[in-house]
C-alpha cells in the first residue's frame, strides 16, 4: 500500500504540493477551522510542532468549511488568522473537503486507514487528527475533543 507521503495536495496558494517532502517524518494531519470552539487547539498544535520538529515531526493543517461553515475565509485570511492569532509556523494547506463527493483523496485514505468510533469513516467535526508514522502509514485517529498535549506520548513513541 502506498504511503501518505505519496499524495499530492494543494498548497495555500493553490499550487500543487507533494507530501514527499515529509518522507521519514512523523506527521499529525488535522482538519482545521478558524471559527470553531476547538480553534484554540491551534496553540497546542503549534506547541507540538515546535517541541518535536527537530526530532522529525510535522503538523500539517488542512482548513475545512464543511462543519458549521466555521472556515469561511480565503487562503490569505486563513494564513493571516493563523499567524497573528496563534503564531502558527507549521504548514497550512489549501481549504479542502474532508467528506462527501469532493473529499480530498488524502482524507479519503486517512479515514479508510483509521476509522472513527464503531468503524465510521466520516470526519465528524473540525480538528479531527490523524497520526502518521515515519513510513507514511496511518497509526490512529483522534477525536476533535482530544487535546494536542494528550497526543504527546503517542508522538514520542513514533519518534
Amino acid at each position: 500500500m502506498s504511503a501518505i507521503t505519496d499524495f499530492e495536495v494543494r498548497a495555500a496558494n493553490g499550487s500543487a504540493a507533494s507530501l514527499a517532502e515529509y518522507r521519514g517524518k512523523v506527521l499529525l494531519i488535522v482538519n482545521t477551522a478558524s471559527k470553531c470552539g476547538f480553534t484554540p487547539q491551534y496553540a497546542g498544535l503549534e506547541a507540538l510542532h515546535r517541541d518535536y520538529a527537530d526530532r522529525g515531526f510535522e503538523v500539517l493543517g488542512f482548513p475545512c468549511n464543511q462543519f458549521g461553515a466555521q472556515e469561511p475565509g480565503d487562503a490569505a485570511e486563513i494564513a493571516n488568522f493563523c499567524s497573528l492569532t496563534y503564531d502558527v509556523t507549521f504548514p497550512v494547506f489549501a481549504k479542502i473537503d474532508v467528506n462527501g463527493p469532493l473529499a480530498d483523496p488524502l482524507f479519503e485514505r486517512l479515514k479508510a486507514e483509521a476509522p472513527g468510533l464503531m468503524g465510521s469513516k466520516a470526519v465528524k467535526w473540525n480538528f479531527t487528527k490523524f497520526l502518521v508514522d515515519r513510513n507514511g502509514q496511518v497509526v490512529t485517529r483522534y477525536a476533535p475533543t482530544t487535546k494536542p498535549e494528550d497526543i504527546q506520548r503517542d508522538i514520542e513513541k513514533l519518534l
